[in-house]
């Protein structure tokens, strides 16, 4: 039977192992989600709804602390990082929570004859997969929303993930939702795919790899069911002139190492102008390997191991394919020492290297070498991938034309780590479907009325 089992990536030690559900189990849960969405989660409501959010974002930020020490134990981010995703994930709550009004009331259409309006109702019950990089930040841009509308939630947690998500789920029914409106679902593969199935459930939304993806999204369609599909990237980091180039520098390893550099949308592929490359590639060669793996409990750790074994040898395996393929490593072995990965930078990456075109999903750094505007996005672009992009220029008028020549659901120009709970996230091509975070998330699961009378 599978287990969920935090197993502390840095240590090796291992938490308390919790087995999947029992078919039985998994039958009381989409009941009683169903039987709250039937009975209880319906739109007039939406105050006392958004009022749970708000405490659920109250008891967030007061527990961050504690939150983040088991965030470090289950994936290795360095506390910072997991004090702050905490923090940041109360910020989503609350933003929802605050909005909840304004993001629900009825949106008026001009009627030729009579009055029209579109009244925003939930679903019914959804299905949200969750991944181990961020165990409460994916769940806060998909709860957030869903609460507020009034569908009612139930989270697979990550395998690795059981503890952060047991205390979320108890902290959400102490801040007064129903059980029904927020549940935990230990599922296996085979028991997800019942759920998929299941009537009762009307949306899923996954966080995963481009495999994971093709397979919930084929299920769900087959069920007529709609999913949001929030998947792998291998972001751009293009630069084509800047006014500080160390700060520009200190830019692009805080986007390779965020998370120990497995973020979907941390940037991998560093695509400088011709006339800056050399000097971007001392200065980036040399923070990089000045970083050393750490205690991720350590205040003064940058970097934390990977979050397995398995984690650390396939991006190994992904180096060492690259190298043999001819790209060259400028910084770093490559090599792996149990979890841990020093940071390495790879160059000479031809388009007919397997590492042209997949994602490296931890601190490995990909520089390429571009002559024109017009390069730089043909290079960005050469990828299956759509998530996120970064472009630092001093010329605002390039950023706009760069911005939209690049095939990507986002692009920040001249900064990095820019999320916020009001702009929406999500990509293109193999990088998924749909939105989350800002008014567009809310919709996402979300039943547009049309109300017409004379």
């Amino acid at each position: 039977m599978k287990t969920f089992q935090l197993i502390n990536p840095y240590t090796g030690e291992e938490g308390t192992a919790h087995p999947a559900a029992t078919d039985e189990m998994i039958e009381q849960i989409v009941a009683a989600a169903h039987s709250e969405y039937n009975g209880g989660m319906n739109r007039d409501q939406v105050k006392e709804r958004a009022a749970i959010v708000t405490r659920i974002a109250d008891l967030l930020a007061e527990r961050a602390a504690e939150f983040g020490e088991i965030i470090v134990r289950e994936m290795g981010k360095p506390l910072a990082q997991a004090v702050g995703e905490v923090e940041f994930s109360a910020d989503i709550f609350r933003y929802f929570a605050d909005n909840a009004e304004a993001f629900l009331a009825d949106e008026q259409i001009p009627a030729g004859a009579g009055t029209a309006w579109i009244r925003k109702s939930p679903i019914g019950p959804i299905l949200g997969i969750m991944p181990w990089n961020f165990p409460i930040y994916q769940i806060a841009r998909f709860a957030g929303p869903s609460i507020v509308l009034g569908n009612p939630v139930l989270v697979k947690p990550a395998q690795q993930c059981p503890e952060s998500s047991a205390m979320l789920e108890a902290l959400i029914h102490e801040a007064g939702l129903p059980v029904g409106g927020y549940q935990n679902v230990l599922a296996d593969n085979d028991q997800i795919a019942k759920l998929v199935e299941d009537p009762r459930i009307q949306g899923i939304s996954l966080t995963g790899s481009e495999r994971a993806g093709a397979i919930v999204g084929a299920a769900a369609g087959a069920n007529l069911k709609k999913s949001v599909l929030e998947l792998g990237g291998s972001d751009p980091f293009i630069l084509m002139s800047t006014d500080d180039m160390d700060a520009t520098v200190e830019a692009a390893v805080a986007a390779r190492i965020d998370n120990n550099g497995q973020a979907c949308n941390g940037a991998k592929r560093f695509v400088i102008i011709d006339s800056l490359y050399e000097e971007f590639a001392e200065k980036f060669s040399a923070a990089m390997g000045a970083i050393t793996v750490g205690d991720p409990m350590e205040e003064s750790t940058e970097l934390g191991p990977l979050c397995s074994v398995d984690a650390a040898k396939n991006l190994e395996e992904q180096v060492a394919e690259a190298v043999a393929a001819g790209a060259t490593l400028r910084v770093g072995t490559g090599k792996r020492d149990g979890t841990k990965f020093a940071p390495a930078v790879l160059e000479n990456i031809s388009p007919e290297n397997p590492a042209y075109t997949v994602e490296f999903f931890g601190p490995v750094a990909q520089l390429h070498r571009v002559a024109s505007e017009e390069e730089a996005i043909e290079l960005a672009n050469a990828t299956p991938f759509g998530l996120g992009s970064y472009v630092f220029t001093t010329d605002a008028a390039q950023a706009d034309r760069i911005a939209d020549g690049i095939d990507a659901g986002m692009v920040y120009i001249n900064e990095v780590g820019a999320d916020a709970p009001e702009l929406p996230f999500g990509g293109v091509k193999n990088s998924g479907t749909g939105r989350e975070l800002g008014s567009h998330g809310i919709d996402e699961f979300m039943n547009r009325k049309l109300v017409k009378r004379p």
